[in-house]
């Protein structure tokens, strides 16, 4: 099986933060997209604009790990300001030190059991 790393992020935006969020997604969305190990970077919001879901997939722990110090390092802290992590499901293999990461948003781990992928 493949050697990526995935997950969904589960997140209410706070109460007249959402057009802060919206800019802040462009932001993030172009940053990702100029990383090399980036497979997917897909943000879902609902009709009311309260809750959003973000789907992540890189090409291994290593790729990931660069997003996640990308992440701390430009937006954070702007993030947290807009949002209230409710959960994350990270799918793979992850490395201790994204699991570490990943893990202060009460992340659960599924790891591999069957499938392929075609990207």
């Amino acid at each position: 099986m493949s050697e990526a790393v995935s997950w969904i992020l589960q997140l209410s935006v706070r109460e007249g933060r959402l057009d802060d969020f919206r800019s802040l997604a462009r932001e993030m969305v172009e940053s990702t997209r100029s990383e090399p190990g980036a497979l997917a970077y897909e943000w879902f919001l609902d009709d009311d604009g309260g809750v959003c879901h973000i789907y992540e997939r890189y090409a291994d722990s290593g790729a990931a790990l660069a997003h996640i110090a990308t992440f701390g390092e430009r937006f954070a802290e702007r993030f947290m300001d807009c949002v209230e992590p409710k959960g994350a499901y990270v799918y793979g293999n992850p490395g201790p030190e994204v699991r570490n990461a990943l893990d202060g948003l009460g992340a659960a781990y599924l790891g591999p059991l069957d499938g392929f992928f075609r990207g």
